[in-house]
């Protein structure tokens, strides 16, 4: 039978305990982490967010009622205990905050009793993450799960706390509002009220915040909750959240200084780190020639040469027929790797075709010198040393190579220099490398619709020097927008608005709006624009990438309290799922059967 509180109040958590309270009497309260019965002596591993104290129960301190009771304990139960704090009579557990003193028992409560759960609450479980999500409140018992959550808590809290002193205003905007598909695909709620029409659940508010700009806000920020729904990996979920913010009278420069302190702040109140400032920047297509990624891990070098001069001309078709078509040969340098097995090679291989690549050229350099290539007949012993040279490749190194239009071979060699870095073991996990992306192109070419598309969003600022090209060559213009990055993560990005109508109606002309379509898509940004826009830009952080970097994690799963699985369901709650025939009616809805075809 659970016992009620009756007017019993805990003094302290079971993780704030310390030497400094020897002698105290003090009440705590927690589930049970596990129970020893020594014969007349039980010890209880008492568990709460803050930490594990351990009780000690002996019949001649705590009467036979209460001891009765320790004997019953089992994993998981909740229970209250009044004891004295005193050092510890046994050997000290350094491994433990508490591990100095232990609560000598005199009174307890069995407040709630429990079943044997389903796996360990224990740090670094192993048990199947599909176990622990459909238990997730078990699992957020997990002190490292806890921790995790703690930290977050804090981060949250410095956020606001520095953007506030900076004079931001934090303004909440809807989460129902209208469908503007330009981007990821909508989570869209169908309107009772209005039947046949539909709520679009926001990406970002990014409309909404330029609105407040225009309303004369000046700065606001938001701790906002964004959906999108988009294939899942570790890090992205199909709801999210954004640190976001907006400024009116500034450019770049304003919103890279406000943001690099914050950043500064953030991770020194909630981590300890010491961020030097100011922080990298690398222009977009520095970035993608050195590293073959717009958001590039920086902890290992490793980075990509151009070759293309050292081998034009050559007698290797793949290399020659890449350059004829305005690609371009690129290659990674492994140092050291040249024995590497050729299955692991193979594995390369393929996973370059996997990311649009019909190959992956490989040279090795043996200790004597000598190459052992995959392409070697195909051109001779000088054009052979002119590459090698090219690579500064030496002795025992193991070069790769891609050949093709640009982003295949970007986009190749990026993903296998991580690969290579991991394997080499060249990452030091205890680094965190910040840098700004700057200098994005504004647009690029879809070649399913055959037009530009916006590569931030349609209201993103070309550069100044570029704004000639709206007319001649679209392409060619860069962006008024920066990504922060942090160990080759995006934790975020944003731009300096377009706020000239005639520069928007430019914008949306390229990009193959009817004046028509982009009045019915963004008519009240549009129309407010007409009565005073200030300059404006803004930034977004994901904040659960931000703090997944910062407690060094693998997936976003483990800093959210709720999150869904790889399909977008909830194994707990077991979300989506289907709703009674009333509630469609109401709503006006009907379904078809799915996976079903008319023959």
């Amino acid at each position: 039978m659970a016992e009620a509180m009756k007017g019993l109040k805990r003094t302290h958590r079971c993780g704030e305990l310390s030497l400094a309270n020897v002698g105290e009497t003090v009440t705590v309260m927690g589930w049970v982490q596990k129970q020893r019965n020594k014969g007349g002596i039980i010890f209880v591993d008492l568990r709460d967010r803050a930490g594990l104290l351990q009780i000690i129960f002996e019949e001649s301190d705590c009467g036979t009622d209460n001891f009765a009771k320790a004997e019953k304990m089992r994993s998981e139960f909740v229970v209250a205990v009044v004891g004295t704090v005193e050092k510890r009579s046994g050997a000290v557990n350094e491994n433990l905050a508490t591990g100095e003193i232990e609560v000598r028992a005199k009174e307890t409560r069995i407040l709630s009793e429990a079943e044997t759960p389903p796996f360990p609450i224990e740090a670094d479980s192993r048990t199947k993450e599909e176990l622990r999500l459909k238990y997730r409140y078990l699992d957020l018992r997990r002190p490292d799960l806890q921790r995790n959550l703690i930290l977050r808590s804090a981060i949250t809290a410095n956020i606001r706390k520095f953007l506030t002193q900076e004079g931001f205003l934090e303004i909440e905007t809807p989460i129902s509002g209208k469908s503007t598909p330009e981007g990821a695909r909508d989570y869209l709620v169908p309107s009772r009220v209005h039947p046949g029409t539909f709520y679009g659940l926001p990406q970002s508010p990014q409309l909404f915040k330029q609105l407040l700009m225009c309303s004369g806000y000046d700065r606001y920020f938001q701790i906002a909750k964004c959906f999108r729904d988009e294939d899942l990996r570790a890090d992205r979920q199909p709801e999210f959240t954004q640190v976001d913010m907006e400024l009116s009278f500034v450019d770049v420069e304003d919103v890279i200084d406000v943001n690099e302190r914050l950043i500064q702040f953030v991770c020194k109140e909630a981590i300890g780190l010491e961020v030097t400032l100011p922080l990298p920047r690398i222009k977009w297509i520095d970035a993608m020639n050195r590293y073959g990624s717009d958001k590039p891990d920086t902890r290992f070098g490793m980075e990509l040469q151009d070759v293309s001069e050292a081998v034009a001309g050559c007698g290797f078709a793949v290399f020659a027929s890449a350059l004829e078509n305005g690609g371009s040969v690129r290659g990674i340098n492994a140092k050291g790797q040249a024995a590497m097995p050729r299955k692991k090679i193979d594995a390369l291989v393929d996973m370059a075709k996997g990311y649009g690549a019909k190959g992956l050229a490989y040279l090795c350099i043996d200790a004597d010198g000598n190459y052992k290539s995959s392409f070697a007949k195909f051109m001779t012993p000088e054009e052979m040393d002119r590459l090698v040279a090219a690579m500064k490749g030496e002795k025992g190194d193991l070069l790769l190579f891609a050949a093709d239009k640009n982003p295949i071979v970007w986009s190749v060699l990026g993903a296998i220099r991580l690969e290579l870095g991991k394997q080499m073991e060249l990452i030091d996990s205890n680094r965190f490398d910040f840098l700004w992306i700057t200098e994005f192109p504004l647009l690029e070419w879809d070649e399913e619709e055959k037009r530009y598309v916006a590569i931030h969003h349609p209201f993103t600022m070309p550069m100044d020097e570029d704004l000639p090209y709206l007319d001649t060559d679209p392409g060619k213009i860069r962006a008024k927008a920066y990504d922060i990055v942090l160990n080759g993560v995006e934790l975020g990005g944003g731009s300096v608005r377009i706020f000239q109508n005639d520069i928007q109606e430019k914008m949306f002309e390229i990009l193959g709006f009817e004046k028509e379509d982009a009045y019915n898509r963004f008519g009240f940004l549009l129309n407010a624009f007409k009565y005073g826009v200030p300059p404006h830009a803004g930034l977004a952080y994901g904040l659960d990438r931000l703090v997944m970097l910062l407690v060094q994690g693998d997936s976003i799963r483990d800093v959210m309290a709720f999150p869904k699985i790889k399909d977008a369901s909830c194994l707990m709650t077991n979300a989506p799922d289907i709703v009674d025939a009333a509630q469609l009616q109401e709503l006006g809805i009907q379904l078809n059967e799915i996976g079903v075809s008319e023959e």
